[in-house]
């Protein structure tokens, strides 16, 4: 790849301004990229007070797009989301006033305070990217993310997200507490004037890099490895995890693999290459599937986590080995490495 037209200096250049806001979180920082670029939405779970909802405008301010955002509420109705019908008395018609969802990227703080029939509302516009008001449909704006918080922590007056709904967020990234040098600088940061984000890239320009993205290549066996990692989800005994078997009730849908497949394209072109790597796959494979895996019973009462369960299912099933000549058609991966 040309350094003239690495992809890689105008996204770092993205991330420096985020994190002229946001301290650590790399992993979070790095994800949101990635699902910019797959056309992905993110989910992301920490107790309050980590930075969740700064580090999604902070990033807004630096593509420069639309910006919106909803705080989810427990009398919270579709209209306020979607939008609705409005009565003109001079016109004598009704107008359509069109939600907060038409933006480009929308961020649904604490979304599982709001009712069934506003994530169903949800729902809609993130898998279909349109919205239905009335009779007519409006297409909702190109390039079009749902970046969505929720806390842990707080069950009382909250509405679990239904696993349909679940399964239409690429990720589900979880965010932890920083080290004590790091909330060392946020406090520092926080208590004297900050420097805002400056737009880096326009919205033009963030399509252009979601195409690049959809051309980067990708092996057959790394299609089938992210394939062999949803179906253990389904029954760990393939993969000789015998003994998970009775924590799952229902493992990964078929649109993991998609996501898996299409994070690590996204994540191989963040990093400066054409084509994806296992390791791509295997790096994206517990923020993809994490939130894909119901849990029985068994398992909440013992206290197992979806993630100790895709431990062993990752470290069971093994990387492809690829051919270091295989690359792009036409091109070996060799050709295009210095």
């Amino acid at each position: 790849m040309d350094h003239d037209t690495d992809p890689r200096l105008p996204l770092e250049a993205t991330l420096y301004q985020v994190k002229k806001t946001i301290v650590g979180q790399d992993g979070l920082l790095e994800r949101m990229l990635v699902a910019l670029l797959a056309r992905g939405h993110l989910l992301v779970e920490g107790v309050p007070g980590l930075a969740k909802t700064m580090a999604i405008k902070a990033l807004a301010q630096a593509i420069g797009g639309r910006f919106q955002r909803i705080q989810f509420t427990s009398d919270l109705v579709p209209a306020d989301v979607v939008g609705t019908r409005i009565y003109n008395q001079r016109a004598g018609e009704f107008q359509v006033a069109l939600g907060p969802v038409f933006t480009n990227l929308l961020l649904a703080d604490e979304i599982n305070r709001a009712p069934a029939k506003v994530q169903s509302a949800l729902l809609e516009v993130m898998q279909e990217r349109q919205v239905t008001i009335g009779r007519d449909t409006y297409p909702a704006p190109d390039p079009f993310l749902v970046m969505a918080t929720q806390n842990p922590i707080e069950s009382e007056g909250t509405y679990p997200l239904p696993e349909a709904q679940l399964d239409r967020f690429m990720f589900k990234v979880l965010v932890g507490y920083p080290t004590p040098t790091q909330e060392y600088v946020v406090v520092e940061r926080q208590t004297t004037a900050q420097e805002a984000p400056e737009p880096v890239i326009d919205v033009e320009t963030l399509i252009g890099y979601q195409r690049g993205a959809d051309a980067v290549y990708v092996d057959p066996q790394i299609i089938e490895y992210a394939v062999r990692l949803s179906t253990a989800t389904r029954d760990p005994a393939s993969v000789g995890s015998s003994d998970l078997a009775r924590y799952v009730t229902f493992g990964a849908s078929p649109r993991a693999s998609i996501n898996m497949v299409l994070g690590a394209k996204a994540l191989a072109f963040l990093r400066g290459r054409d084509y994806a790597l296992p390791g791509d796959v295997r790096e994206l494979a517990r923020d993809v599937l994490r939130h894909r895996v119901v849990l029985s019973y068994e398992a909440l009462a013992d206290d197992v986590s979806p993630d100790d369960v895709l431990g062993p299912i990752l470290s069971a099933v093994p990387l492809p080995e690829l051919d270091p000549g295989l690359g792009t058609p036409g091109r070996g991966a060799s050709a295009r490495r210095p």
